[in-house]
């Protein structure tokens, strides 16, 4: 099967929820022990720069972390959709593979800010890695007309290139770190070449859905840089935090770029 016009697919049964459900629940779970047992390190500051204080409790920062269950919902409430309403065009494999991206970003970021270890640094940035290389390599996968085993070559490559970034040494104005350049050049890769389908005709998705998503991460971006330390809101012993409100935000981008990739239209 080929990636630009493949059936559209019809709900699928529980299977989808289940898997996702199943992977919610163990890397919570896992993560909850890891935190208990120390399994992530010792707190070395990882993520100490987004304004909240670190409190001498097990969670140093609360609102930085209990954020992240919003991407645990959406990540559920796509496998929902994939399971009783279908995937679009999107083959259901990936509709639940993507719904399964989403959830891990919930435990990965968390384990950062709960912990603020280099381990849990790692974690939450290659979490960000999984939706980032899923976005760059299934608009590509489409554009080329790639089969499923494209997608996959795609999506490692993709990764390999985040592993590097991750281990570079680098200030990148803005974006702070090589990685977080790469996950944003990865991202706009996947939004040039789905501008690139719709303009040759091969893109049968709702565009709204598309642009609501684009927006609510710009706006969610914009909030981020506020939400560093020293910035204009920022305000490091609230339970209000700018950084806690991104995760919220791109939970909800999250969201709505599935209900993109699963609007397929006559």
């Amino acid at each position: 099967m080929r990636f630009p016009e493949p059936p559209v697919t019809p709900r699928t049964g529980p299977r989808p929820l289940v898997i996702a459900g199943a992977i919610a629940i163990i890397s919570v779970a896992l993560f909850a022990a890891s935190l208990t047992f120390g399994w992530l390190g010792p707190d070395v500051g990882r993520g100490g720069s987004f304004c909240e204080e670190a409190r001498n409790a097990l969670v140093k920062q609360p609102a930085n972390t209990f954020s992240n269950l919003g991407f645990v919902v959406a990540g559920l409430a796509a496998a929902w959709h994939v399971s009783r309403r279908g995937s679009g065009t999107m083959s259901a494999s990936l509709g639940t593979a993507y719904a399964v991206v989403v959830v891990l970003l919930g435990p990965g970021s968390a384990a950062m800010h709960a912990s603020q270890s280099a381990i849990g640094g790692h974690l939450d940035v290659y979490s960000m890695y999984l939706l980032a290389s899923f976005v760059m390599a299934y608009a590509a996968a489409r554009l080329l007309a790639l089969p499923a085993a494209g997608f996959a070559g795609l999506f490692a490559a993709s990764l390999g290139v985040c592993t590097i970034a991750e281990f570079t040494s680098a200030d990148v104005p803005v974006v702070m770190t090589a990685g977080n350049a790469v996950f944003a050049v990865l991202l706009l890769a996947g939004l040039v070449m789905e501008i690139v389908l719709r303009t040759r005709g091969t893109n049968r998705l709702d565009v709204r859905w598309g642009f609501a998503s684009v927006a609510t991460l710009l706006a969610a971006f914009a909030i981020w840089n506020t939400g560093k330390d020293g910035g204009p809101l920022c305000e490091p012993q609230s339970l209000l935090q700018p950084h806690a409100v991104w995760h919220v935000l791109d939970a909800v981008a999250a969201w709505l770029l599935f209900r993109y990739y699963v609007s397929a239209r006559p």
